[in-house]
């Protein structure tokens, strides 16, 4: 289950924020997280209650956002977005895509006190 190391890599980055920002507790983290970024979301929340613990995350709300997957159809030169990686194009019916976004994962911001 990568999305413990996830939940650590982001325990890391507020421990560092807040040491930065001179900030005890953090009460909302958004995430945004894209279709593609094969994250399974259920189990990257209950990660994040476990890895949050003793941190001044501990009972921060998680709110994910989600991203599209979008992909450049080569056949009708659209942007298009997508549900899935092999979809056709929704346009035209085309086969040749290149995804475009969908892949990304970050901290959109997060409420501290």
């Amino acid at each position: 289950m990568h999305e413990m190391s996830i939940a650590e890599g982001i325990r890391g980055v507020i421990e560092d924020a807040a040491k930065a920002n001179s900030f005890s507790r953090v009460t909302t983290l958004r995430l945004e997280i894209g279709r593609f970024a094969g994250v399974e979301k259920h189990a990257l929340e209950f990660a994040f209650d476990v890895v949050m613990r003793g941190s001044p995350a501990e009972g921060a709300e998680l709110q994910i956002i989600d991203i599209p997957g979008k992909a450049l159809c080569y056949d009708c030169a659209e942007t298009v977005e997508i549900e899935h990686r092999l979809d056709p194009c929704p346009n035209c019916g085309g086969g040749k895509l290149l995804a475009q976004g969908g892949e990304e994962m970050r901290i959109k911001d997060m409420e501290v006190l």
